[in-house]
This record gives structure tokens, sequence and C-alpha cells, in this order.
């Protein structure tokens, strides 16, 4: 007897919706420039979405300009810690700096 249907899945279990609901797709690519400016970012930072924040950011904001997802503050999007990655920076500076201090005992990297 063949447990799961058919096609091998699950009867069972109900499929889970996507987060967002689902939205249109960009049928006639206007937000293009930005996705490929995203997507080469992505390819040329060894695939670190961080450096690529600023690319991701045009893109949403184009997909919400045309009506392509439900507009949304940039902030709930993730967006609104700009400030934190500057601080981050200042952060990785200050260790830096006191790595190579005269007298410190440990080697710097």
């Amino acid at each position: 007897m063949v447990v799961g249907g058919a096609f091998g899945g699950n009867r069972g279990l109900r499929p889970v919706p996507p987060e967002k609901g689902i939205f249109p797709l960009d049928h006639l690519h206007e937000c293009d420039l930005e996705k490929k400016e995203y997507i080469s970012c992505l390819k040329t930072s060894g695939y670190h979405s961080e450096q690529c924040r600023i690319f991701s950011k045009k893109y949403l904001e184009c997909r919400m300009e045309r009506n392509l997802m439900a507009k949304q503050d940039m902030s709930e999007l993730g967006f609104g810690g700009e400030r934190r990655s500057e601080a981050s920076e200042s952060k990785d500076l200050r260790i830096e700096n006191q790595a190579s201090l005269p007298g410190d005992k440990t080697p710097a990297k």
C-alpha cells in the first residue's frame, strides 16, 4: 500500500501561506534595473547580503511605488537601523585600535 498519495506527499499537512501573502510578478520588468543591481552586488560580495542592503532597499521601494507589493514602512522590513551599522563600524574601529595599542601583549591580526 502506498503511503502519502500518488505523488509521495503527505496529504495530512496543510500548506502554510507566505508571510506577506501573494504579490504580482514584475511582468513588465519595471524594477529590472534595481533587481539586477542587487543581484550583481550579491555576486561581487560573495553573497553577503549585508553589503548590498542599499540595493535591496531600492528594489523593494521600486516594487512598492509600482504597486507590485503592499506599501510598508521600511523599518518594518528591517531597514530602520542604518545608523546601527555605522555604530558597529565605529565599534570595529575601536576594537582594531585597541588591538594595536603599544604594550598590548596580544598580537594584532
